[in-house]
């Protein structure tokens, strides 16, 4: 499953709870690059390796311009003990209603040995100052992402 956005598209506005309860809204970061990653869970082994990978690289990436943003279905209180066990330096938005995953299109239909349900699709957004979808990371390489990103605003 593929995102319905294409790079060049608006990117939806939302508004959003992070991990300390702090409300966070896309059209309050105009100005600003973002990087929106949207992840299945918390604390599982690729969704951990793919922060730890933003973590480590977080200057190189402030000094980009960027800012962090990741997103998943679970809870702000599940998102903190995230955020204190590997200490993230950026903000997790809680969404379990789904409603941003849905505007980002990216829940959908998933496979593991055989068996079909429906989850989140591990995808990246590369949005720029005025809110323009620059880059779709629609498999990123978790142990490698922070390089993946600086790499695509390069070319």
């Amino acid at each position: 499953m593929a995102t319905h956005l294409k790079e060049g598209d608006k990117a939806p506005f939302f508004t959003g709870t992070d991990q300390n309860g702090k409300k966070i809204a896309l059209k309050d970061l105009k100005g600003q690059k973002v990087v929106l990653y949207f992840y299945p869970e918390d604390d599982t082994p690729t969704c951990t390796i793919q922060a730890c990978n933003l973590r480590d690289n977080y200057a190189l990436l402030k000094k980009e311009g960027l800012q962090i943003l990741g997103i998943s279905p679970d809870e702000v209180s599940k998102h903190k003990k995230f955020e204190a066990k590997f200490s993230l330096p950026f903000s997790l938005i809680a969404d379990p209603s789904h409603a941003i995953i849905e505007k980002y299109g990216v829940w959908g239909e998933k496979q593991m040995f055989g068996n079909k349900y429906m989850g989140l699709h591990r995808t990246t957004f590369v949005i720029d100052e005025n809110g323009v979808i620059r880059k779709i990371f629609l498999r990123p390489r978790s142990a490698k992402h922070a390089e993946e990103i600086i790499k695509s605003l390069k070319s």
